[in-house]
């Protein structure tokens, strides 16, 4: 069982930069692939980024490429979402997941364990 709290959310400014961070319990952490996901307001919830459990494999929604940058730190049983140059359609309710696994996955169907969400809100 892994539980996972998401912390970072908070409300910026077009262009601006936030760091979402998502704490793992458990002893496994490393084995798993982590991912990011956002649901706005009336829409499905997506995909932003993936991270394999080795650290050097990610994965990116094209929307956010070049802008976004997900990492860990397995010794603090972290997950990070590094956002830069935000813009209002980044506004939404950002999740972090975990599925046990050693591939990159990018389908909520998935995930086996999902944080509570933190609130994104960028204003124009």
């Amino acid at each position: 069982q892994v539980q996972l709290v998401e912390s970072g959310g908070g409300l910026v400014q077009t262009g601006g930069s936030l760091r979402l961070s998502c704490a793992a319990s458990g002893r496994t952490f490393s084995s798993y692939t982590m991912g990011w996901f956002r649901q706005a307001p009336g829409q499905e919830r997506e995909f932003v980024a993936s991270i394999k459990w080795n650290g050097r494999n990610t994965q990116y929604a094209d929307s956010v490429k070049g802008r976004f940058t997900i990492s860990r730190d397995d010794a603090k049983n972290t997950v990070y979402l590094q956002m830069s140059n935000l813009k209002a359609e980044d506004t939404a309710v950002y999740y972090c997941a975990a599925k046990s696994g050693r591939a990159l996955y990018a389908a909520t169907g998935n995930y086996d364990y999902w944080g509570q969400g933190t609130q994104v809100a960028v204003s124009s």
